[in-house]
């Protein structure tokens, strides 16, 4: 039973764990040193991609804690600029 506040995952995307493994293999690639320049650029970028994905599935598992406990945040109503 989904809500119109969850949004699960297509079951084809990866789950956080596998997310997280990858980006650590990439790391330890990196960090070896035995990447060619462009090797190590695509491994960046991949890099990137991972920890974006991963998060967007923490900013969203916070979100739903936050639903479930009440402390979510109401939306700022200050005009632009005032702080």
């Amino acid at each position: 039973m989904s809500t119109a506040d969850s949004t699960p995952r297509p079951e084809t995307e990866p789950k956080f764990e596998t997310l997280v493994a990858e980006l650590e293999k990439i790391v330890g690639q990196l960090e070896g040193g035995q990447l060619s320049l462009e090797d190590s650029l695509a491994a960046f970028e991949r890099g990137m991609d991972l920890s974006q994905k991963a998060a967007s599935i923490l900013d969203a598992a916070e979100h739903k804690v936050e639903l479930l406990t009440g402390t979510a945040a109401a939306p700022r109503s200050e005009p632009f600029g005032n702080s």
